[in-house]
């Protein structure tokens, strides 16, 4: 660990992850410089692995101050969890969700295709992640936060919005079925190692979701 940072704020929460982070007065949170931090975290991942990742490596390549930074992220694992959080949230905005007028369009529409480049990338990263969790499983909960929790919160919407319309029952179990395409992406990623493309969104919607979903 280094010296707190005298240029660091006071006590405050961390608003990405709902951790209580102490800064002493001076600078303000800035959301922005986080983001670009858990950024290169995200490259550093995906180019060396967990194993070879350190805390040092990523702080001197975003050319962040030692303090400040191992007082946000006080562990690897915390620093991997929020970077790959923060990646999917930017996957799934909740400001910009499609309304296509159906469920089936709209989760069609909140799909964006990568390029094979950015789909080894990501793979690399959720490589990276499993890793870290066959090391440590008790992450396993906070590790279904980061992968899952932001695609279960775009298709909580997505689904409330179809039961609005009589598209699904009013008795479907919302919480459940937001669920289950993220969950299978997951898996998909992380176990067998295969990148989650359009088709297979496909067979997942017409397969599975909305046969469940029917009134």
């Amino acid at each position: 660990m280094t010296q707190d940072d005298p240029t660091a704020g006071d006590a405050g929460t961390d608003g990405e992850a709902g951790r209580t982070v102490h800064r002493r007065p001076g600078r303000k949170p800035d959301p922005h410089r986080d983001a670009e931090i858990l950024d290169v975290a995200l490259q550093v991942l995906a180019e060396v692995g967990y194993t070879g990742m350190t805390m040092a490596a990523v702080a001197a390549r975003a050319k962040a101050g030692k303090g400040t930074f191992y007082r946000r992220w006080p562990s690897k694992a915390d620093l991997v969890l929020d970077a790959v959080g923060h990646m999917k949230r930017s996957q799934a905005d909740l400001d910009s969700l499609p309304d296509t007028g159906s469920l089936r369009g709209d989760i069609l529409a909140l799909f964006k295709p990568a390029s094979v480049e950015e789909g080894e990338y990501q793979l690399s990263i959720m490589a990276g992640l499993a890793s870290m969790l066959s090391q440590d499983r008790g992450l396993a909960e906070a590790a279904n936060d980061a992968i899952v929790e932001p695609w279960a919160a775009a298709n909580r919407v997505l689904l409330s919005r179809a039961v609005s319309r009589g598209e699904v029952g009013a008795t479907a179990d919302i919480e459940t079925l937001a669920q289950v395409i993220p969950s299978i992406a997951a898996y998909r990623a992380l176990i067998q190692r295969k990148p989650f493309d359009r088709d297979f969104l496909v067979s997942i919607i017409d397969g599975v979701l909305l046969p469940a979903v029917r009134p």
